[in-house]
């Protein structure tokens, strides 16, 4: 069953294409002659916010307006780009947004968040540690908790893989990265309203693979750290309800190392000239990883944002993997 009704994506679609036009997907020739298959790039960091979390936002603002007038203000935790979609869209509803950010975080990211209007918060040595300050923010102030997962979040992501299933039905396989699990699920959701049958491939970092372990054992398994330079995928703790949903309906979970990501970054950038952060290059890493088993079908790559910071960057153009202390 899916999670959502088709008239439910695409009352999404209309209200995500309402404030943003939908995103392209190319096939590279570049990059299909690498991976040795028709490779389709979803690029999402073609987005207002340059990845594509904004969708969320977008729903979730929605909904939250809708569903509670009374609100004034959120509080969330991120690593950035979940930051960016809520800040940029509460204040477009006239709520104020407070985020909150592990210590040592994207300064970039951080200056982004700043921008659209939100209040930057800086707490805890990792997203989960931040996660949990925002939730006692919630409790002391008068904000609206926005969790790193929720059903309206899933139905906003959900518009991107819908507008690359619209566009390339044929998909044997489509690899996503895995950090809360928003984006794997709207993949899912997308999937299975337009009853497809294309696999769904998870990607998570070596470094944090919480998500991968968790469905290999059929339970949640909490990584000690997690110390990838790929933000997006950089949490310990999966998410149970995102959990609930990918355990029963992803193909397999694919762990890459930072090497792997950064030499994909560097494919993305000469090879298309496009920007990739760490996370959004995840995906290019796991199917050039599996080159042999997907020899020649057509695999779809979610490049789900380009938020990189410029000395990062720069040390992955030179051919260094950058190292998080």
């Amino acid at each position: 069953m899916s999670l959502f009704t088709l008239n439910e994506i695409e009352q999404a679609v209309t209200l995500v294409h309402a404030a943003m036009p939908p995103t392209p997907q190319y096939a590279w020739p570049q990059i299909c002659e690498k991976a040795s298959a028709d490779v389709w790039v979803k690029h999402e960091n073609h987005t207002p916010t340059d990845a594509f979390k904004i969708r969320g936002g977008i729903t979730f603002i929605d909904w939250l307006r809708r569903t509670h007038p009374e609100v004034t203000g959120i509080v969330t935790a991120t690593r950035g780009n979940h930051g960016q979609s809520q800040a940029r869209a509460a204040l477009a509803a006239g709520l104020s947004a407070t985020v909150v950010v592990p210590f040592g975080n994207s300064l970039e990211k951080n200056a982004a968040m700043r921008a659209f209007g939100a209040t930057v918060i800086e707490f805890g040595a990792d997203f989960d540690e931040a996660r949990q300050q925002s939730a006692r923010l919630a409790e002391s102030d008068i904000l609206f908790p926005v969790p790193p997962f929720h059903r309206e979040l899933v139905r906003g992501v959900a518009t991107y893989a819908f507008e690359l299933f619209k566009t390339a039905p044929q998909l044997d396989t489509v690899y996503a990265p895995i950090g809360c699990g928003s984006g794997v699920c709207g993949i899912i959701a997308a999937r299975d309203v337009l009853g497809l049958k294309t696999k769904i491939v998870g990607v998570v970092s070596t470094l944090a693979d919480g998500a991968k372990t968790s469905f290999e054992t059929g339970q949640l398994v909490e990584t000690a750290s997690a110390k990838t330079f790929a933000e997006g995928m950089a949490v310990r703790v999966p998410v149970q309800e995102a959990f609930d949903i990918y355990a029963n309906s992803l193909e397999r979970i694919v762990a890459v190392s930072d090497d792997e990501v950064a030499q994909a970054m560097r494919i993305y950038f000469r090879d298309t000239h496009n920007v990739a952060e760490g996370a959004g290059a995840a995906s290019l890493a796991a199917l050039l990883q599996e080159r042999d088993r997907m020899r020649g079908r057509s695999v779809g790559v979610i490049l789900s944002g380009g938020n990189v910071d410029a000395d990062i960057f720069g040390q992955v153009l030179a051919g260094q993997t950058p190292v998080v202390e």
